[in-house]
């Protein structure tokens, strides 16, 4: 039989999670909110003007405009499009050294040392969300100052990606192992949830029925991105219509 002593080792461990999000679009305005959090939170550099050009862009998050009806009853309707983080990822399975890989939590991880920038994983993503790392981003003095010491500068010659902001993920589950508690629901959220002003942006456990963004990815407005692909995204698109409490559905 353990000892008391032995019993207050073990580490607590946290219930399985599957993380997804999802994107309601009634309430999108398109104010790109969640791209400059994206930015400041994960270290991405700004290629300029030059780079933009050559079609070298670097954002993880970027938001789509359609535009429905004819002049002048035109509108406006807004798409954030990030990582999908697929269940069946095409991404995954055409990377030569694994640094593209599915984790236990339904992460499309990208491991940064693994990866020698064949970008192959950019040309079988269908989403156009991987970016390829053409140049060593610097911060002149004091912008410096401004970087997340949580996560790493990458150089050039690498993917990136958007990662739901793991590094968030992992300290809200350390903290909680440390109390030895459970997560719960909106304990915390991607950059780009915590910012989006009309809360058009829902993160948590697909698993968990009882969280929020399980029920509203059940809504019969819910769709996923290029859904016939069969790459099992975990965003589910909430499609404009006459708005109403998904909450209390």
């Amino acid at each position: 039989m353990a000892t008391v002593k032995e019993q207050t080792q073990k580490t607590y461990r946290l219930k399985k999670r599957r993380w997804g999000m999802v994107v309601d679009e009634d309430r999108c305005t398109g104010c790109e909110a969640c791209v400059l959090a994206c930015h400041a939170e994960n270290n991405i550099a700004i290629v300029g003007e030059g780079q933009a050009v050559r079609g070298r862009a670097m954002h993880w998050i970027r938001v789509e405009r359609y535009y429905e009806g004819k002049f002048p009853d035109v509108k406006v309707k807004y798409q954030p499009v990030f990582c999908q983080q697929c269940g069946d990822a095409p991404c995954e399975v055409v990377c030569p050294t694994y640094a593209s890989y599915h984790n236990a939590e339904g992460l499309n991880a990208q491991v940064y040392n693994r990866c020698i920038g064949t970008r192959y994983c950019a040309n079988a993503c269908p989403y156009d969300d991987r970016f390829f790392n053409f140049e060593n981003p610097s911060w002149d003095k004091p912008l410096n100052l401004q970087l997340n010491p949580d996560v790493s500068v990458r150089s050039v010659g690498i993917m990136e990606k958007c990662t739901f902001c793991i590094q968030r993920i992992k300290a809200a589950e350390m903290n909680a192992e440390a109390a030895k508690r459970q997560l719960a629901d909106g304990e915390f959220n991607p950059a780009c949830v915590q910012s989006c002003p009309t809360e058009a942006l829902v993160f948590g456990d697909l698993d968990d029925p009882e969280s929020k963004v399980s029920r509203l990815a059940g809504s019969n407005r819910g769709s996923k991105l290029l859904e016939d692909l069969g790459t099992k995204p975990s965003v589910t698109y909430l499609r404009r219509g006459t708005w109403y409490d998904e909450q209390n559905t």
